[in-house]
């Protein structure tokens, strides 16, 4: 299936690992154009030669911190200057776990902060350069946990709540223009970081982070979030769905949640 992006320019906020990398990966390898926002220039570099190897024509690796607005709007400059358009915008970045008992303000508020107001700002920023194209998508990843909630992911989930609303409200505002946005939630989804963080914590109970079934074995136990599947999910796989809404192909998709997720039975 010819998606239509090649040739198209993309942005992936949060594009340095984990899911962010995979939809880079994945429309460069349909031929995109691809600029990548993220802190660590380290990360970004080697993100950058992974997405010229996926087959982009283009790569823009841009240190861009998410929590800034003035940092957000340089990134969108630059941007600007080397393309004067842009066709795709995937926001992928999120903020870090807490219970509620762990929180105080300035947690809540650095929650909003990189969970919404990063959206609210990289979308402002990127308008002008998406009306100036032919064709525009935008596409947002949420949480399942909007839809299943986690006590742990409490401040999470709460901005990644306010960030599908945002979602579903732009498809409204932007629909008249050919503009079609649509959110995705990813449910647990196996990363580097993931394997990484909870290597200890699930090998204490005899499960393996980086063996996909073991972790949905262990999220179901300690959490009692099965999914029909039977396992977690890969980056890859929501990059699949994700480049797809993403893509010129997608004509008539708008004001869509998408759960990524193995099937989950939502109450």
């Amino acid at each position: 299936m010819d998606l239509g992006l090649y040739g198209a320019k993309a942005v992936v906020t949060g594009g340095s690992k984990g899911m962010g990398l995979a939809i880079a990966e994945t429309l460069a390898a349909e031929g995109a154009c691809v600029a990548v926002m993220a802190r660590g220039v380290d990360a970004l570099e080697s993100a950058a030669h992974r997405i010229r190897k996926a087959g982009a024509p283009e790569v823009l690796p841009l240190s861009v911190d998410m929590t800034s607005a003035d940092s957000i709007s340089a990134g969108y400059a630059t941007v600007a200057k080397a393309w004067g358009s842009l066709n795709i915008l995937v926001h992928t970045v999120g903020p870090n776990a807490g219970m509620f008992d762990e929180l105080d303000d300035a947690d809540w508020h650095a929650a909003f902060e990189l969970g919404t107001m990063s959206a609210v700002r990289s979308v402002r920023a990127a308008l002008p350069l998406l009306r100036a194209a032919d064709w525009a998508r935008i596409v947002t990843l949420s949480a399942h946990s909007i839809q299943r909630q986690s006590p742990r992911l409490v401040a999470y989930t709460a901005s990644k709540a306010a960030l599908s609303s945002l979602t579903k409200n732009l498809s409204k505002s932007l629909g008249p223009e050919g503009i079609l946005v649509n959110c995705v939630c990813p449910g647990t989804i196996v990363t580097a970081s993931f394997t990484e963080i909870l290597k200890d914590v699930l090998a204490a109970d005899g499960f393996d982070s980086a063996d996909p079934h073991d972790v949905m074995a262990w999220v179901e136990r300690t959490y009692g979030h099965p999914c029909d599947l039977g396992r977690a999910g890969l980056p890859e796989e929501i990059a699949s769905a994700t480049v797809y809404l993403a893509s010129k192909r997608n004509g008539y998709v708008t004001g869509a949640t998408v759960n990524v997720d193995g099937g989950s039975d939502f109450i």
